[in-house]
């Protein structure tokens, strides 16, 4: 099982929010006056510049959220071109979110998936007056958006496991379970995740509570433009299904021939296959190393081809 240290900064006191819970959509999920938030931390256009210098790689995540990989590929010496795909919007459960928090605590586990998924789930956890909860994670990518958040608020979560293998069927068969007769997990998630996690929760024993606090959609627009210079690069990468969905949406068959696809993991990789996206390369460990080594490799085998 792979170890994450615990967070040690002082807890603020709890005290419930009377303000009631509302989203503004504009177009990622916001909750009202949040007393912190997570910024790329590169510089403020997320495609990394190298002059001179064409791009070779698209980076698709939702707008501002691209810099970090940018910013890695380019110190191999790759520019990239931003061409965001996708954007979260509001899931059906998400006010419910904060009131299960403040009501009911004594929830064994908190299971979460996706930086989206922290992100979301930190906001309502405010909301809810920063109650105490354990938190399983999936991956190391997503332990740093709650070790990022933490540091700059100044509160204190306990991010308590993290499976051997950064998916989503290993977390369900890693999770430790008490041996108590009643083990319960909390599993905020997005609208579009198969069931496969709570699945095997409950093949274990757990009792799973699953909201759905947001979902991806595609982008209401492409520009054109861009996506003609996109088309042109030998490296497309992927961090979801849902992008590579909408991808596949935007290109004809000639044209998916000429473009390798790099996925952050499996999961990923197996919708561009079903998809019929023929270069496919994703790690064998899913995580951020994992997919830059895998653009790494699509782009040697490009450049041998």
């Amino acid at each position: 099982m792979a170890q994450f240290s615990h967070l040690s900064f002082a807890l603020l006191p709890r005290s419930a929010s009377s303000a009631p819970f509302r989203l503004q959509l504009h177009p990622r999920i916001s909750f009202p006056t949040p007393s912190f938030q997570i910024r790329d931390s590169s510089s403020p256009s997320p495609s990394a510049s190298i002059s001179g210098s064409k791009p070779k790689v698209v980076v698709t995540r939702e707008r501002g959220k691209n810099g970090k990989l940018s910013k890695a590929l380019a110190k191999h010496g790759i520019n990239c071109l931003e061409l965001p795909l996708i954007q979260h919007t509001q899931g059906p459960d998400l006010d419910r979110l904060p009131t299960v928090l403040s009501t009911d605590a004594s929830f064994d586990w908190v299971v979460i998936t996706s930086p989206e998924a922290g992100l979301v789930f930190l906001e309502a956890w405010k909301v809810a007056g920063t109650p105490n909860v354990k938190v399983g994670v999936v991956g190391a990518g997503t332990a740093s958006i709650f070790n990022e958040v933490m540091q700059s608020s100044g509160r204190s979560l306990d991010i308590a496991f993290a499976p051997s293998k950064a998916t989503g069927k290993v977390l369900a068969s890693e999770l430790p379970k008490s041996d108590k007769r009643r083990c319960t997990v909390l599993y905020p998630a997005s609208a579009k995740a198969s069931n496969e996690i709570e699945e095997g929760l409950l093949n274990r024993g757990f009792e799973v509570v699953r909201l759905n606090t947001y979902s991806t959609v595609p982008v209401h627009h492409v520009d054109q433009m861009v996506l003609k210079q996109a088309l042109s690069c030998p490296v497309v990468s992927v961090a979801s299904p849902s992008a590579v969905r909408a991808w596949v949406n935007l290109i004809s068959e000639s044209e998916e021939r000429n473009i390798s696809v790099a996925c952050i993991g499996e999961t990923t990789a197996s919708a561009a296959k079903s998809s019929g996206l023929k270069n496919v390369y994703f790690p064998t460990q899913p995580g951020f190393e994992g997919w830059i080594g895998s653009i790494l490799e699509a782009l040697r085998a490009h450049d041998n081809s």
